[in-house]
């Protein structure tokens, strides 16, 4: 049977037209050659047939497009191509998003179409028509140039305000502002009101807040002119100087309202209004050649190779203040020379590769000072490796660096995923591969900044404010702003967003310490009474006033906090730093001395992001992140940031908010400011009741009365005492021994004063 079937199919192979009939035929049609070259023949076919009618209809239909048209039939053209290319690419929904795009470069196109109409055309297929046919004619009225110049001007205006409204507004407002100068220099006279200020120091203070940096280049307005051209002004009375600068402010706090805070469009949460992106500046981003990265990235390779390394350049990604070029280690190929004989009797010497293994990371990190002589830098960072990538990073300093902006990473994509999901959302700058970084301040939980002076730090301090206050109102957030320094935080005095003024006293600032633990146990008793496990479960229902806000504390500088408390803040912060995460309360900590007796080994523990910026040595990066690299950051704004999830810090260009950006905030939430409202948390409540108070106001330690009870009942008692008997250490002892001391002597400095007391009634009596 199997022989019959094999003859069978061998037969079918030797004869393969035997049993071609219909259904080959059929299946012979369908093939897709096939049904081509039918669909040719057809259509050739009617062609030739009917030609002579088709060539009558074209020549007449053509020459009517012609005319109508002109040379705008190209234009057509590009319509229809660019509208296929946009569907074909999926991008339809570019022509709703970006309508006043499309719209306007249609009115240049007409623009550009009208004034091919000037031109007339006196012989050929367009006749006498122009060059723009009827249609271009149409779109001029006439062939007066006047009257046509207009309507092209007008239609040029119209499509490139469309195309870039933005850069259009700036434009009018900065030729405006420029001819407004031009009016109000000492030139001109211009007589106010007796019982108003100076027109020049008004317009000193709002020109201080203006918007753009072209206007804030402008020549000041309140420079004094000569005095043989100052103009004359009399006022009634003179007004004094202290008077005045209230009066600014809130003249300058109305202009920033009436600009920013009166738009329609501003959302409105829980009756604040949320300030609008475009009161932060933006900053021009510097292109770097890619010429330049291209030259730097044969360099390392040639410099790689000059030691023996081998190894590619696969990737360069240029950042705002670093390019990191990513290094791609080669092999280390052992070979063998063998000798050989031809017929002829030549040697011959052939080389055989015997192995080959990977190129260690370790030889290439080692040679960071042979790349920096070979780039002329002054330092280089090697990242070994780039996490996420099989390549080794190495960070080489641009020439020119870029400012990097707080609206620049708050308008990226990677912001406003974390924003629609978290409360406290942080823009933290940009990576050295240029991509936004962002974070949830509630996920951190507690961020510790450390840095030299001038580094950076109340910048990125500034800038999380600013960036808090932007997305949240004072229902949902509040500030304990601490500043020892009293420059850096005072400007935000003003805005409701803060729990208690901001403080100064470093004593005051202790007392806040146990205040705000006060207010952390006081939560956790209010959630288990709503049966709330966290801050998001209990305001998840509640609106307005009834919600819990978040509490930030912020501190400027921690090592004037250490040097007056000492063990004491130590064992606040790290008792906030535990328990006061599931309560909306979170840390912001800067100190610009990262050493061992300020950043301790508690403190570390209990903040585990951390952001250094650049630092005199590796023992202080080490200390901040315990790890060396901080030591070659740049300075201004370069840091490295460690969340919390990664094991090796990243290296970013934090964001810069200028003090013209931050006073505009200020002033703008300082505008919404109720009479009503009130401090959530007093700075008299801080201070604890008498009867808890020990020295320096300081809450008094809880073994204090089984101390005293010992020193009534023993006679002498001394530190060692204490400490075996109350089972403590012996700093503790001995602060406790030094209160009884304090105590002693003030008991008997009130007994001799009520001896005293005595013998001066009894000898008035006398």
């Amino acid at each position: 049977m199997a022989k019959k079937k094999l003859s069978d199919k061998s037969r079918g192979r030797e004869n393969p037209g035997k049993g071609f009939g219909l259904g080959g035929l059929m299946r012979f049609i369908f093939l897709s050659p096939a049904r081509y070259l039918i669909l040719v023949a057809i259509v050739t076919g009617v062609l030739v047939w009917q030609w002579p009618a088709i060539s009558t209809w074209t020549s007449d239909t053509l020459e009517g497009i012609v005319r109508l048209f002109g040379l705008g039939l190209a234009f057509i053209a590009l319509a229809i191509g660019s509208l296929a290319w946009v569907i074909s690419r999926g991008k339809l929904s570019s022509l709703f998003f970006h309508w006043n795009q499309w719209l306007g470069a249609i009115v240049l196109i007409l623009a550009v179409w009208g004034m091919l109409g000037f031109f007339p055309v006196g012989k050929g297929i367009l006749g006498i028509h122009s060059l723009g046919g009827e249609f271009g004619r149409g779109v001029i009225g006439r062939t007066d140039l006047v009257v046509g110049g207009l309507r092209l001007l007008g239609l040029l205006v119209v499509g490139v305000v469309l195309v870039a409204p933005g850069a259009s507004f700036r434009l009018v407002n900065n030729s405006v502002s420029r001819l407004i100068v031009q009016f109000k220099r000492p030139g001109y006279r211009m007589i106010p009101h007796q019982e108003e200020f100076p027109l020049e120091e008004l317009a000193a203070s709002l020109q201080e807040t203006a918007e753009t940096p072209m206007a804030a280049a402008e020549p000041s307005v309140s420079s004094k002119p000569p005095p043989e051209t100052a103009p004359v002004r009399k006022r009634t009375a003179p007004v004094p100087a202290a008077s005045s600068t209230p009066r600014e402010l809130k003249q300058v706090a109305q202009e920033v309202w009436k600009k920013y805070g009166e738009s329609p469009g501003l959302v409105t949460l829980d009756g604040w209004k949320l300030p609008p992106i475009e009161i932060l500046d933006i900053t021009a981003e510097v292109q770097f050649s890619q010429a330049d990265n291209a030259e730097r990235g044969r360099l390392i390779e040639e410099a790689l190779g000059s030691y023996g390394v081998e190894a590619s350049v696969v990737q360069i990604n240029a950042g705002p203040t670093v390019t990191q070029f990513g290094v791609e280690p080669g092999w280390d190929r052992k070979t063998k020379d063998t000798r050989e004989k031809d017929k002829d009797g030549n040697i011959t010497v052939r080389t055989e590769e015997i192995s080959k293994t990977r190129v260690k990371v370790d030889r290439i990190s080692s040679l960071s000072n042979d790349l920096a002589l070979a780039l002329a830098s002054p330092s280089i960072r090697i990242e070994a490796p780039v996490p996420g990538k099989s390549v080794v990073g190495i960070e080489v300093p641009n020439t020119t660096s870029s400012m990097v902006s707080l609206r620049g990473v708050i308008e990226t994509n990677s912001f406003q995923k974390i924003q629609s999901k978290a409360r406290l959302a942080v823009a933290l700058g940009k990576g050295a591969g240029g991509e936004a970084i962002s974070a949830d301040l509630a996920k951190m939980p507690h961020l510790l900044i450390a840095g030299s002076t001038g580094s950076g730090k109340s910048v990125c301090l500034n800038a999380i404010i600013c960036c808090l206050m932007v997305n949240n109102t004072p229902t949902d957030l509040r500030f304990i702003m601490i500043d020892p320094k009293r420059v850096e935080l005072i400007t935000y005095n003003s805005v409701p967003h803060l729990a208690v003024p901001v403080i100064v006293d470093t004593e005051k600032a202790v007392l806040a310490l146990h205040g705000l633990s006060r207010e952390m146990n006081s939560r956790y008793q209010t959630m288990a009474s709503a049966g709330a496990r966290n801050i998001e479960a209990y305001n998840k229902n509640r609106q307005g006033d009834d919600k819990m806000p978040y509490l930030v504390l912020i501190i400027d500088e921690l090592a004037d906090l250490m040097m007056l408390g000492g063990d004491d803040v130590e064992q606040m912060l790290c008792r906030l730093a535990q328990l006061s995460r599931a309560v909306g309360i979170h840390l912001v900590v800067a100190t610009q001395r990262p050493s061992v007796d300020v950043v301790t080994g508690l403190i570390k523990a209990n903040f585990p992001t951390r952001i250094s910026f650049a630092v005199s040595s590796q023992v202080d990066s080490r200390t901040i992140l315990d790890s060396g690299g901080a030591e070659k950051l740049l300075g201004s704004g370069d840091m490295l940031y460690m969340p919390t999830e990664a094991g090796k810090p990243k290296r970013l260009q934090g964001c810069y908010v200028s003090d013209a950006e931050a006073e505009r905030l200020v002033y703008f939430w300082g505008s919404q400011q109720r009479d009503e409202d009130s401090p959530l948390v007093k700075i008299e409540d801080l201070i604890p009741p008498p009867g808890v108070a020990g020295k320096g106001g300081r809450p008094e330690d809880t073994l204090m009365e089984a101390a005293r009870k010992l020193a009534e009942e023993h006679e002498h008692i001394s530190t060692s005492f204490l400490q075996r008997r109350l089972r403590i250490g012996y700093p503790r002892a001995a602060r406790l021994m030094e209160q009884l001391e304090n105590e002693m002597a003030e008991e008997v400095e009130d007994g001799e004063e009520a001896v005293d007391e005595e013998d001066e009634e009894t000898t008035g009596m006398t």
